[in-house]
C-alpha cells in the first residue's frame, strides 16, 4: 500500500486511493464541493488543489492517486490563493441571496422568511420561538418598530412589502395567548422582581446596568449561554424606554410585562431601584462578578464620569465592534455608545456585546459577532423578481380587520405571511461554498462578468431548483442515476450554457421520483433544496 506524507505527517492508504482519501484519512481539511464520498470525482470546483513535491503545478486532490513517498502540502500560500481564485470564479456566476434583503437589512437579523413560512404553515410556536430568538421582545417591537425590514422587502417591488412587524407581533401575541389560557393577548405578569441593594454573587455572573432593550437583549441572549445574569435598574420596573417612553396606547404595560417576565423566567435576577454610581459604585461591582454591561440608555453629560468611564461624544467611549469600555471586564451596548432613536437597534446591540462577554468570559480574544460572508444580489427587475411568485401568494397587501392596532386574525396572518417571496436560501447553514468563502476571505465580485440571470425556480417531487446557484457539480446527476430513476437528471447546454437539467424536457418531479430528497441533501450549494425543507 502507498505511503505517502501529507503536511509533515505520514499515511498509509490503499492502493488506488487518492490525495484527498489520504488527507481525510489523517484528519486534513482539504475544502471540495464537487466531490462526494462513494461518488465520481468530476473535477469541476478546484477548491481542492494541493501542492505535490517535485511536480509544477497544483493538482485536484480528488483525481490524483496518491503514490508511495509522495510529498505533499495542502496549506501553502500558493495553494490558499488558487483556492480562493477558484472561490471567486464560482461566485462571480453565483446569483442568490445567502440571506434575504430584510433579514441582512434588520438590526436584529430575525430570520423573517423562515418566521414566515411557519406562520403560513401553522406553526406558530415556531414562528414565536424564531421571532424572540432575535427580537427577544417581539410583541413590544411588534407594536412600536418602525420596520426598516420592510424596506428591504422585494416583494415591494412588485406591489407592497409584507407587513413583516405584523407578522411577528402575531407570532409573540398567540404564544402570549396560550400562556394565558385563550383570554387575552398578554396577561399581566405574576413573577416578582427584587429591588433591595445587594451585591450580586461570584463566578461567571454578569452584571447588566440597564432593563431596557439592549440590557434585556443582552440578558437573554447570555442566560442561553448558561451565563447567570443580574440586571440593575433604578426604576421599579424593568422595560426602560418601552416603559416609560412609548404611550400606552401604543404599547400596552401588559405586554412589557410578560415579555420582561419571560427573560426573569429565564433565571434572570433583577435588582429594581437602584442606581449603580450613586448606591454603589461600579468598581465595588466589578470586584463581584465576571464582567459589565452598560446599558443605561441615552446618556446625559456626566453620566460616563459619574460609573467611572471615558465619554465620547455621542456617549460612552466603547469600541463599536465589540463593545470594550476603557476600563477592564466593562463592556457598552445600545444608546449608551450612540444614540439610535429605534428599539431594535438597541436589542440588536444588546445581542453583539453579548457574543463580546461570553467571549471574555472564556477567556479568549474578544472579536465580537463575526461578519459572516454574504452574497448579495441587490435589486432585480420587476421580470425577474416574479420569478419568486410561483411560491408567493398574489393577494395585496393585507390590512388588520381591526385596525393596525387591533394586530392581524389568525385568518390573516397566514394570508399575509403566504405573500412572502422567500428570496432566502435555504442552506444557509451547510452551504459549503459560502462555508469556503468566508474561510479563504474570497471576495464576490472579482470575477462578475455579464451575469446569467436565472431566477428561474423550479419546483417538483417536495425540492426546487434554483439554476442561478447551480456549480454543475453533478452530484444530483449521479444520486439519480444510483436509484435508477427512469428519466433522472443530466447536463443539458455547452460551455457557459450548460445547466442541470431533466432530459426531454421533463418536470422535476419525473425526474425525481425517489431520489429528490437525497439530491436536496446532496447538494453542496443550495442550489437544489427541500421545499419545505429548514434548516
Amino acid at each position: 500500500m502507498p505511503r505517502l506524507t501529507i503536511d509533515g505527517r505520514e499515511v498509509e492508504i490503499a492502493e488506488g486511493a487518492t490525495i484527498l482519501d489520504a488527507a481525510r484519512k489523517l484528519g486534513i481539511d482539504v475544502p471540495a464541493l464537487c466531490w462526494r464520498e462513494g461518488g465520481r470525482p468530476s473535477t469541476s470546483c478546484m477548491v481542492c488543489v494541493v501542492k505535490v513535491a517535485g511536480r509544477r503545478d497544483l493538482v485536484p486532490s480528488c483525481t490524483a492517486p496518491a503514490a508511495d513517498g509522495m510529498v505533499v502540502e495542502s496549506e501553502t500560500d500558493e495553494v490558499r490563493e488558487a483556492r480562493r481564485t477558484a472561490l471567486e470564479l464560482l461566485l462571480g456566476d453565483h446569483l442568490g441571496d445567502c440571506e434575504a434583503p430584510c433579514q441582512t437589512i434588520c438590526p436584529a437579523s430575525l430570520n423573517i422568511p423562515k418566521m414566515a413560512r411557519a406562520i403560513r404553515d401553522g406553526r406558530l410556536a415556531d414562528a414565536a420561538r424564531i421571532a424572540r430568538d432575535d427580537l427577544v421582545l417581539p410583541a413590544s417591537l411588534g407594536r412600536i418598530c418602525p420596520a426598516p425590514c420592510e424596506k428591504g422587502c422585494r416583494r415591494g417591488a412588485l406591489d407592497e412589502a409584507v407587513s413583516i412587524r405584523l407578522l411577528h407581533r402575531f407570532a409573540a401575541d398567540q404564544a402570549g395567548l396560550r400562556a394565558a389560557g385563550g383570554s387575552t393577548p398578554w396577561h399581566a405578569t405574576t413573577a416578582t422582581f427584587r429591588s433591595p441593594l445587594e451585591t450580586a454573587g461570584g463566578g461567571k455572573r454578569v452584571a447588566i446596568i440597564g432593563a431596557g432593550p439592549a440590557g434585556l437583549a443582552a440578558a437573554y441572549h447570555l442566560l442561553r449561554k448558561g451565563v447567570a445574569c443580574t440586571v440593575f435598574d433604578d426604576h421599579d420596573r424593568p422595560g426602560g424606554m418601552l416603559r416609560w417612553g412609548v404611550e400606552q396606547t401604543r404599547l400596552p404595560r401588559n405586554v412589557v410585562d410578560a415579555e420582561t417576565a419571560v427573560i426573569g423566567k429565564m433565571g434572570a435576577e433583577f435588582r429594581l431601584g437602584v442606581r449603580v454610581g450613586r448606591d454603589v459604585a461600579l468598581d465595588v461591582l466589578r470586584r463581584e462578578v465576571g464582567a459589565i454591561i452598560v446599558a443605561v440608555g441615552e446618556c446625559k453629560e456626566g453620566d460616563a464620569e459619574r460609573l467611572g468611564l471615558a465619554a465620547s461624544k455621542t456617549g460612552i467611549q466603547a469600541d463599536r465592534h465589540t463593545g470594550r469600555s476603557s476600563v477592564e471586564g466593562v463592556f457598552v451596548a445600545g444608546d449608551a455608545v450612540r444614540k439610535s432613536r429605534m428599539a431594535v437597534r438597541s436589542v440588536g446591540a444588546g445581542k453583539a456585546v453579548a457574543a463580546s462577554v461570553a467571549e471574555y468570559l472564556a477567556g479568549g480574544p474578544v472579536a465580537g459577532v463575526a461578519r459572516r460572508f454574504s452574497v448579495h444580489v441587490g435589486q432585480v427587475e420587476k421580470e425577474e423578481g416574479r420569478a419568486f411568485l410561483a411560491e408567493a401568494s398574489d393577494r395585496p397587501r393585507l390590512t388588520p380587520s381591526g385596525g393596525p392596532d387591533a394586530g392581524f386574525t389568525e385568518a390573516e396572518a397566514p394570508a399575509e405571511a403566504a405573500r412572502c417571496l422567500h428570496c432566502d436560501c435555504r442552506k444557509p447553514e451547510s452551504c459549503r461554498l459560502r462555508l469556503y468563502a468566508q474561510q479563504f476571505d474570497a471576495r464576490t465580485a472579482r470575477y462578475k462578468g455579464e451575469e446569467r440571470r436565472r431566477f428561474v425556480q423550479n419546483r417538483g417531487a417536495g425540492v426546487i431548483y434554483e439554476p442561478g446557484k447551480c456549480i454543475d457539480c453533478g452530484i444530483c446527476i449521479q444520486i439519480a442515476e444510483a436509484a435508477r430513476e427512469p428519466l433522472g437528471l443530466t447536463f443539458i447546454g455547452r460551455g457557459f450554457d450548460v445547466r442541470v437539467g431533466v432530459p426531454f424536457n421533463g418536470s422535476l418531479a419525473e425526474g425525481l421520483r425517489t431520489a429528490a430528497a437525497a439530491c436536496a441533501a446532496a447538494c453542496p450549494v443550495g442550489a437544489l433544496s427541500l421545499e419545505n425543507g429548514e434548516e
